[in-house]
């Protein structure tokens, strides 16, 4: 995994009461035809050649939530993952890419990290996740997401 500056956005949706900002991604200049939720880029990290995690916000102040999602160019969205609580506020920060996993703050003052798998992953509905990560309905996953806690203890 490496962080990338290859990646931008182009809004094509205003965000609404209902709905997140939606926009597409352009590849070195170039339209993807890819269209995912959220507004601002924070940062893009190439996981192989035709797959990135894009790490997006909205830019909407005292209720910021992170929006993580695994594209692959020939195949579209795979995942998104949505960090974040009401009236919760946080920055993206400090990310930090591995071979195998990206770490970042964003709610609170201890790290996140994201690992890919290359293949579906089995998960429980409602309690394979930290608290403040929402997903759609389903029992596969690509992306694990954790916290480390002040105590050390990692959940996912």
């Amino acid at each position: 995994m490496q962080q990338v500056h290859s990646l931008s956005l182009v809004k094509i949706q205003e965000a609404t009461d209902l709905s997140q900002a939606r926009s597409e991604v352009v590849l070195n200049g170039n339209n993807t035809g890819i269209i995912v939720p959220g507004e601002i880029l924070e940062a893009a990290v190439l996981i192989n050649e035709q797959r990135y995690v894009l790490f997006l916000t909205d830019d909407v102040i005292f209720e910021e939530s992170l929006t993580i999602a695994l594209l692959d160019l020939h195949e579209g969205i795979k995942e998104v993952v949505r960090v974040g609580n009401e009236y919760a506020t946080g920055y993206f920060e400090a990310l930090s890419v591995t071979a195998d996993s990206t770490s970042f703050r964003f709610i609170g003052e201890y790290p996140w990290t994201v690992t890919v798998s290359d293949i579906p992953r089995f998960r429980l509905p409602f309690v394979s996740d930290p608290q403040g990560v929402k997903r759609d309905t389903g029992f596969k996953k690509y992306m694990n997401i954790s916290v480390t806690r002040v105590s050390g203890k990692a959940h996912s």
